[in-house]
């Protein structure tokens, strides 16, 4: 008895020294780990706690609710999709985007929006669609634009494929498939949409 508490002790007194942005990135951790395990179903702010070793009045006290907690996590978390591949190929670099999208979808940030996605009612997921839309679908659409405008310039894709409308096919048909019929999107499958949807869409009219 007299060992366990005396072994006990460094790891609490470690947990209580922890202060400001390494105390909160810890929580943020703990309810990516706990979304990306349990679901939104489970997540718990007690389990976050227990998760980042930290007690229950330290995460309220920075987040009153659960929505407000994983809205933060999601934020923290969410992979960052800053700079458009550039092979010289429309086709190369809609597939490298596609896969970079799909590893971040499955990474544990992606695991925990899927879980929101997947779980949260109507009026729960609105407290979260300006973070997903602005972290993940807004730069997705942005990088398949430049991708697509660089093309029409290498006259490899067709003028008026200039289209909000194309730019939203890819992220678009990933995130339905994905909630709709599980799709991991392995390979195969990203080249299978390339090649049977966007290619035949952005390719130059002939005659």
């Amino acid at each position: 008895m007299v060992t366990s508490r005396w072994t006990a002790a460094p790891a609490q007194a470690a947990s209580l020294r922890r202060r400001g942005v390494v105390l909160e990135r810890a929580i943020l951790e703990a309810a990516l780990e706990q979304l990306s395990t349990v679901g939104w179903a489970g997540l718990t702010m007690e389990g976050v706690a227990a998760g980042a070793q930290t007690g229950k009045a330290a995460v309220y006290r920075r987040w009153p609710s659960k929505e407000d907690l994983v809205a933060d996590a999601l934020q923290a978390g969410l992979p960052r999709f800053e700079q458009a591949p550039d092979t010289g190929s429309v086709r190369e670099d809609l597939l490298a985007l596609c896969r970079a999208a799909r590893d971040a979808m499955f990474s544990r940030p992606g695991s925990a929006v899927r879980a929101v996605i997947h779980e949260c009612d109507s009026l729960q997921a609105e407290r979260f669609h300006a973070v997903i839309f602005d972290g993940i679908v807004e730069p997705m659409i942005k990088l398949v634009r430049e991708v697509i405008t660089r093309g029409i310039e290498r006259n490899e894709v067709r003028a008026d494929a200039a289209s909000s409308y194309v730019f939203d096919a890819i992220p678009a048909i990933m995130m339905y498939r994905n909630k709709m019929h599980g799709s991991e999107w392995d390979d195969p499958d990203l080249e299978a949409m390339i090649d049977q949807l966007m290619i035949p869409l952005l390719r130059p009219h002939v005659g």
